[in-house]
Parts: structure tokens; sequence; C-alpha cells
């Protein structure tokens, strides 16, 4: 079973009749619970029940969580753990805390979610670190290029209690911004149908020349202009027209993103490229979070935990069996549906990228940069303080591996 089928019998208008009796968090909290495909008349079953649940007492604190462009069918393409952790947290405070879930960028986007959140329109946001560098420049941190050597490397570090001090005490001192958890994967170049008859990429000096979009990130930027790939910003929801229209060759993004934002039918080829980070997080008003009891900020911390434990296992899982991203590719796979092919580069080619941009090799051009976020530390040397984490584990070593640690708590 294809995973776009497991709703693909409910209409819109099903949907639309569900959440209008329920209400939207209800009826995708409802939706994510299922394991298979699911009817109307089960879907709304489990809406009622879990609309009785949430209800069965008041709350104290009602939470609105901004989840840029995610919903109960894309979340079950690239696992953020948006709903997990949603769920989790009302079960966890007994009903003290309701989230209200607002998804599909109707209260804001990948670029705005993390504004709104600073301004109290919502309390808690998913999106792209990279996106959000934009409103929160510290978030920049994250992308010097080849910093980390796998997807290990990362949970590794959001793991790491060095992560509370170089990633998240910063970014709640200077953006008001509480880093609760993030999925996990490593940015590449994601090719349009310009590329469909060409060969597969294997050499990075084919990818010379080509201009592609950007995020909001200006480390990002850096590394791809060190590599010769034009970066050219252009917003996450007008990146699909973009590579349709022929306007960029391709994209900075990661193989999740490609397949949960219906890019796969105009991509034609996801170069692992690797060479910064892919990050969509989930964060918290740091605000909000004071405002709330000791025992329900202990409650917040252990779903975030627990959503990132979650998140590790499942997108490693849904990487190879959902998206496609592996050779071979299985079937039923949306990149195999829609002949997305991945290009796994050579070490020698990686290396050879990362001669050429990164802060070790090459440090001039992030020097200015790398002095800003090392000052906004607190005078900590960013790069190699978590460049030193990142590889306190192999960088063969399978993400589904790394022991999770409560990295708040751990001495």
């Amino acid at each position: 079973m294809k995973i776009t089928d497991k709703l693909g019998h409910l209409s819109r208008r099903d949907l639309f009749r569900l959440t209008g009796q329920f209400g939207v968090t209800s009826t995708l909290l409802a939706a994510g619970s299922f394991a298979g495909a699911m009817s109307f008349d089960s879907l709304a079953r489990a809406a009622e029940t879990t609309y009785d649940k949430r209800f069965a007492k008041k709350a104290r604190y009602t939470l609105k969580f901004g989840a840029s462009g995610f919903n109960a069918r894309n979340l079950l393409i690239e696992r953020a753990g948006c709903l997990e952790f949603a769920r989790d947290l009302e079960e966890r405070t007994d009903g003290e805390i309701r989230i209200e879930f607002i998804g599909d960028n109707q209260i804001c986007g990948q670029l705005s979610c993390v504004e709104k959140t600073q301004l109290g329109i919502v309390d808690i946001y998913a999106a792209s670190t990279q996106n959000s560098a934009g409103g929160a420049p510290y978030l920049n941190v994250l992308d010097y290029a080849y910093m980390f050597p796998g997807r290990a490397s990362q949970y590794h570090f959001l793991y790491s209690p060095v992560s509370q001090k170089v990633l998240r005490d910063p970014l709640e001192k200077r953006h008001g911004l509480k880093f609760l958890f993030s999925h996990c994967e490593l940015r590449g170049i994601q090719l349009g149908l310009g590329w469909q008859d060409k060969p597969t990429v294997t050499k990075l000096e084919q990818l010379f020349g080509t201009k592609n979009r950007v995020t909001g990130t200006q480390l990002g930027r850096i590394a791809m202009q060190l590599l010769n790939l034009n970066p050219v910003p252009i917003a996450w929801e007008e990146t699909l027209d973009g590579l349709k229209q022929g306007l960029i060759d391709g994209a900075e993004t990661w193989a999740s993103a490609v397949a949960y934002a219906n890019m796969s039918p105009v991509v034609s080829q996801s170069v692992d490229l690797r060479f910064f980070c892919g990050t969509e997080h989930t964060s918290m008003s740091a605000k909000v979070f004071d405002s709330l009891d000791e025992h329900l900020q202990d409650a917040v911390m252990e779903s975030a935990y627990l959503a990132q434990v979650q998140v590790q296992a499942a997108n490693e899982a849904a990487l190879v069996k959902t998206v496609g991203f592996s050779d071979p590719q299985l079937p039923g796979t949306l990149f195999e549906e829609y002949n997305v092919r991945p290009a796994f580069l050579s070490d020698e080619e990686i290396r050879t990228a990362e001669e050429m941009c990164s802060p070790q090799y090459n440090p001039e051009p992030w020097a200015a940069w790398r002095e800003r976020l090392d000052k906004w530390a607190g005078g900590i040397d960013t790069y190699k303080t978590i460049s030193e984490v990142a590889r306190e584990v192999p960088a063969d070593m399978r993400p589904e591996n790394v022991e999770p640690r409560r990295w708040w708590r751990s001495a």
C-alpha cells in the first residue's frame, strides 16, 4: 500500500465535514493514529472518540501550534513528530494543556511561523531551521558546510547536553524560542525535469553552474556559492512552480521534503550532496513555556523527548519505505512512482565538495558569520564545538542506532 492511499479514499469534502464537526486537531490526531487505510466511518468514529477524550475537562492552557504546510497525510511521509508531540502532551498533562494544531499553511508558512511565534500569534511552530533563520538568525549555527558527517551525527548532537549550551540556550536568549525537537536529514540538490534524460549525477562538476533555489539560511548560501551552485532565494511555497516552469535547475533541500511537498512529479534526480543541515524542527515560545507550572514544563520536555525518539526511528524507516531514497529503491515508494533517481555521490566526491566549501578547509568566507555566531553564543567557538560532538559517533553509523538522551538533564 502506498502511503498516499491511507487518506486516499477520503475526499476533501469528507475531511471538511469531519473537521467541521470535531475540529481540525481532533480529526488530525485521529487520522494519525491509524496504521493503514481508513474509511470515512472509521475516521469519524476515531475523531469522535478523540474529541470526547480531549474535551472531557476544561484545559488550563490552549496552545496554538502553527505547523506550516503539514497535515496528517504528509506527516506520514516526512516524520517530523508534530502530531505525536501534540497527542502525548495532551495525554501526559491529562488535558491541562490542549493543542490547537493548525497546519496546511492556514496560520503561518515555512518563512513566517517563526515570526508569528515571536509575536505571540502562535505558541508553537514547526518549520525548517533554514527557513526560520530569516526571523531567528542564530539558527544559522546549524548550517556550517559539512559540519555533520551524516544523519547519525545530527541526532547525536541534538541529544547531547552540548546542544543545550551551543544551540538551545543562545536561541532562547536571543530570539525567545525554545528548541524542542527536530527531524534530521542533510541537504542535497533536487534537480528538475530538465535533468530527466541526462545521466545520473556522479561527479560534483556536473552541478557546477546550475541555478538552484536556496532557503533563508545565510550560511547555506555561502556553501552554495563556493560550490558554484548559484543560489536563488525562492520561497518554499513557490519552489514547486519554479521547478515546474524550469526557472531553476534545482532546489537545495532534502529527500523527504521533496516527497511530502508533492515535488516528486517535477524532480528527476535527488543528489545526495549532504552539504548542510535539513532540520524540520519544532520550537515553542520561551515566554509561553516560562508561564507554565513546573510540572507542565516537565511534561513539555518529556513529550519533546518522546517525539525526538519517535522521529529518529520513523523518519529513517520512511526514507527507505515511503520516500524511496535508497539504492535499490523499494517498489511502491514515491520516488519509484514518479521516477525520481537518488544520486549517491562517492566518498571522494563528497570529500572534494567538503574541501571546496567547509570552514575547515576554506575558512575565510565563513569568518564574519562565524565571529557573529560565536559572539551570540557567549564566546563559544560554535563550529569547532558542534563539529567535535558530531564526530563522537562513527561517520557511517546508522542513524536509528544513536542512543537517545535527555539533553536538558545530562551532566
